[in-house]
């Protein structure tokens, strides 16, 4: 595909992108910014994060995991159908009780002022580096596909996609996201569509005959009881799924925040529940498509790149398949991996902002507060800018893989924080929680390489988020206040007696 057709239909791309945020930026303030006034549709958000949650990760990753996983990725979405009817029931309810723009906030009033911080850093972390790999992915095909070949270096093609971003989100926030959102998870599914219709002609194909194709294809087992070793084992990859909504969706500020501009509670849980309903089938076409390419390379004698994350974009824009996939390819992934960096730098941005500078108890007017905000927006994109930069330099392996083990470690200590505020009523001695949050994932670093060793050969899967967890969550009872715990061990002993 021409080089100067993809800068052509880009260009396009981002000036209906603009058009969107001159009108739904006008007259922003930092309301419109962090919440959008409460006046965001639930039906447009719903749809949106489809294309925030997928990103350019799915759209790329998942695909090519099939070869070596199979369809076991779907056990894990099945659980975070699961995991979405929890935030919906347990965590928006809070959120909304308490009518938070950060919802880190509800940690301040639970434990105090250092677990607050210690909750927003962990995010602010998890985020930067998660949005980066996104972006990252996408950056490295349109690097492949056009700047290679006109000479342009990886870091500009960086900077001038961030600079992108920034130019569309700079003043309407999240009330011009949850639009252009919606606009960007029609352009990835159709992608997506596309590329299945495409790859079906080419097989010479009747939709039934893909169906069966996949069937008796090697690719196309989904559940995994056998072997509890294995990190595609059932449990591990259910349970683990249940507990990635929870932390990822849940306790992320970035996809609550799109939940937290709805128009009241009710609103936000009907967005859950179809959000978390529509994600089943948009990920088995997903893993669809990557038994189709896998079977395609095959039929065809087309060798699978070592890097399985370059199947599907090697396929879409080498002269594979026909030139129109090509075209709705670049366009979907730019659409996947936008629809989650413009939601994450307005994320980062109002954590770091209402968290960390804590705009909103400053004494400073309304001008000011949003002055101080842009600037804040501004160096967080060059800090995710930079990331990106240094992983380009430093990846070795499946993206997807990354970024869920990465979140095992710096979502771990939210959960654990979140889960003894939300079940438990017990004070905590506040300025040493930010040890606990720390030392857990460090303990999960050392069970993740010693597991092989000591359990016969036992794999560690997404199952070190709750354990991650549960250690955060066991440090935090340690750190319960003298007199409540003597308070406990008195009802105890009260009870023994009594009984």
């Amino acid at each position: 595909m021409s080089p100067t057709l993809i800068i052509i239909v880009l260009l396009a791309y981002f000036g209906v992108l603009l058009g969107i945020s001159y009108f739904t930026g006008r007259k922003a303030d930092n309301d419109s910014f962090f919440i959008g006034n409460h006046r965001s549709p639930w039906y447009l958000v719903a749809f949106g994060m489809i294309g925030t949650s997928i990103s350019g990760v799915t759209f790329i990753s998942v695909p090519g995991e099939v070869g070596f996983n199979q369809f076991a990725y779907m056990q894990m979405v099945i659980g975070f159908f699961f995991g979405y009817w929890i935030v919906a029931k347990v965590l928006l309810p809070i959120y909304y009780k308490y009518n938070l723009t950060s919802i880190y906030t509800y940690l301040e009033t639970r434990f105090g002022r250092t677990s607050y911080k210690t909750g927003s850093a962990f995010f602010l972390l998890s985020r930067v580096i998660g949005c980066s790999f996104r972006l990252f992915l996408m950056v490295s095909v349109l690097q492949l596909a056009v700047f290679d070949a006109w000479g342009v270096p990886f870091e500009l093609t960086v900077l001038v996609i961030m600079a992108l971003i920034l130019l569309y989100t700079f003043k309407g926030g999240i009330r011009t996201i949850v639009f252009t959102d919606t606009l960007q998870t029609l352009f990835m599914l159709t992608a997506l569509v596309i590329t299945i219709v495409a790859v079906k002609n080419s097989l010479g194909l009747s939709i039934g005959g893909v169906v069966n194709e996949i069937c008796q294809s090697d690719y196309s087992r989904i559940w995994f009881f056998d072997n509890p070793k294995e990190k595609t084992f059932f449990w591990k990859q259910f349970l683990s799924g249940i507990f990635i909504v929870i932390v990822m969706t849940g306790l992320d500020q970035d996809m609550m925040q799109k939940n937290l501009s709805c128009r009241n509670l009710k609103d936000a849980q009907k967005n859950m529940y179809w959000y978390g309903f529509a994600f089943i089938p948009v990920n088995l076409l997903f893993m669809a498509l990557g038994a189709m390419l896998y079977i395609y390379a095959s039929r065809n004698g087309i060798p699978v790149p070592e890097q399985t994350d370059n199947l599907y974009p090697m396929l879409a824009t080498q002269g594979y398949l026909p030139q129109v996939v090509a075209l709705f390819f670049v366009v979907g992934l730019v659409a996947a991996a936008y629809s989650s960096a413009d939601s994450a730098l307005t994320a980062l941005t109002t954590a770091f902002s209402i968290d960390i500078l804590e705009i909103g108890k400053r004494n400073l007017a309304p001008d000011a507060q949003t002055r101080l905000r842009k600037r804040v927006h501004i160096c967080i994109a060059a800090v995710v800018s930079l990331v990106i930069i240094i992983f380009n330099r430093l990846n070795d392996r499946s993206v997807i893989s990354a970024i869920y083990t990465i979140a095992g470690y710096t979502y771990g200590p939210l959960l654990g924080l979140y889960a003894f505020g939300l079940f438990t009523k017990k004070p905590v001695r506040d300025r040493w929680v930010w040890i606990v949050a720390v030392v857990s994932p460090c303990i999960c670093i050392v069970l993740n390489w010693l597991a092989p060793k000591l359990l016969n050969g036992y794999k560690m899967g997404y199952e070190l988020l709750i354990i991650n967890g549960a250690l955060t969550f066991a440090g935090l009872w340690i750190l319960q206040k003298k007199d409540t715990l003597n308070a406990t061990k008195t009802e105890v002993g009260t009870s023994i007696m009594c009984n």
